[in-house]
């Protein structure tokens, strides 16, 4: 690790290759799109379960689990009156569910029209929070563990960020019997973890760019000669990740990349569309035309009000108690670096409201009338024909009978 970010260093070759690796392995699960990275998913998605249970299975047979279980599932209630608290798990429901990255939106747009939206989502947040829940036993029962065998308080061995996975995690497996075995577990899990993230993210981007270029990206061989640019770019520019610096470029990214910030203006956007401009009404129509079942008043009510409201407030707050990034309470970056921070921040935040003003610009009409035409959803024909053709079939049964 360097001094700064202004002294990068040089690349680490052991962990390029380790990057190349990876990039490879994306390329060559996504390049086919959704039919290969549908196919690798089945395991890259199943399999760190396996893994898990086995993990967890001996995390509670350690001497001194206990004592960590007990402090994770006894946490301190003043910590719990803290809205800081809250907010910071609100944003990692954000994290996980993939929410505002677009992910999910373009993984589903290849479901067919009829595919039970609704009851995924139920599936997908309760397999989110079991998830967690599970996993949560099975690292506090190894710093459980670890804090018995150094002979402290499991809050002194228990830490936040990537030095949990890459630092205490590791270094408690070392201290079990045959411990390349749990240490070779443990990271194969957070391989596949992350991979299966990693290239659902990259598919969301690629698929993206040609839904909006279709006659240049998804020809056959475009689609892939694009997809190696995507990847070889990607692969290049990460390589100052893995240089000695490359830790203050990681945590620059992870702090200012997808911010609460981000994430908080994207919700409030993505509510006023939904239920104020497409309508929450004409939203529950079209999903209960898909599943056959109508969402709750509940769902409705938090797309109108809930979420926009508790999003605004999470926004404000973190605006409020803002502070500059600072690496273990010590390393301060420079002034630049955080303007290159808030420079990522506002690439994301800033597309809103571009986007808006250029449609305004080129929308006919007064101010009023172009207001008026982009604050109503665009008539969709297709969902017309398909009602006319329902009502048609309609009238043709009834017809049908009374002539009968």
């Amino acid at each position: 690790m360097s001094g700064g970010i202004e002294d990068l260093g040089s690349v680490r070759w052991e962990l390029a290759l380790c990057l190349l690796a990876s990039w490879m392995f994306c390329y060559f699960s996504i390049w086919k799109g959704v039919r290969s990275s549908g196919k690798v998913a089945y395991f890259t998605a199943t399999f760190p379960y396996a893994i898990l249970l086995i993990l967890l299975i001996r995390g509670l047979t350690l001497p001194g689990a206990w004592e960590g279980i007990y402090y994770y599932l006894y946490p301190d209630l003043n910590d719990l009156a803290n809205l800081e608290v809250w907010i910071e798990a609100g944003s990692q429901i954000f994290f996980s569910c993939s929410l505002t990255a677009g992910t999910l939106n373009v993984l589903g747009s290849y479901n067919e029209y009829n595919n039970n939206c609704y009851k995924d989502c139920f599936w997908l947040c309760l397999l989110n929070i079991g998830t967690s829940f599970v996993a949560g036993f099975v690292v506090f029962s190894v710093l459980g563990f670890m804090a018995q065998k150094q002979g402290v308080t499991v809050d002194n061995v228990a830490e936040s960020g990537p030095g949990l996975a890459f630092i205490a995690y590791p270094q408690a497996t070392a201290m079990m019997p045959l411990p390349q075995f749990w240490t070779v577990c443990f990271f194969l899990m957070l391989i596949l973890l992350t991979v299966d993230s990693h290239f659902a993210i990259v598919e969301s981007f690629i698929t993206t760019v040609s839904d909006l270029f279709p006659k240049w990206f998804r020809a056959p061989v475009r689609h892939e000669i694009f997809v190696l640019i995507i990847c070889v770019s990607s692969f290049l520019i990460h390589l100052t990740l893995v240089t000695e610096g490359g830790i203050y470029i990681f945590q620059i990214i992870d702090f200012y990349g997808s911010t609460r910030v981000c994430q908080n203006f994207m919700v409030i956007c993505e509510c006023l569309a939904v239920g104020w401009i497409f309508g929450a009404d004409r939203f529950a129509n079209i999903i209960e035309d898909m599943t056959g079942q109508r969402p709750f008043v509940f769902f409705k009510l938090c797309w109108k009000y809930i979420i926009p409201l508790l999003s605004l407030t999470s926004f404000i707050l973190y605006l409020v108690n803002y502070k500059h990034l600072k690496i273990n309470d010590w390393y301060t970056y420079p002034d630049w670096a955080y303007a290159l921070g808030w420079t990522m921040t506002l690439s994301s935040v800033l597309m809103v409201p571009l986007w808006a003003a250029g449609q305004m610009c080129l929308t006919a009409g007064t101010l009023r009338q172009r207001l008026s035409v982009l604050c109503h959803p665009a008539e969709d024909l297709a969902w017309q024909r398909r009602n006319i053709g329902e009502e048609g079939a309609t009238v043709e049964l009834m017809t049908s009978a009374l002539t009968t």
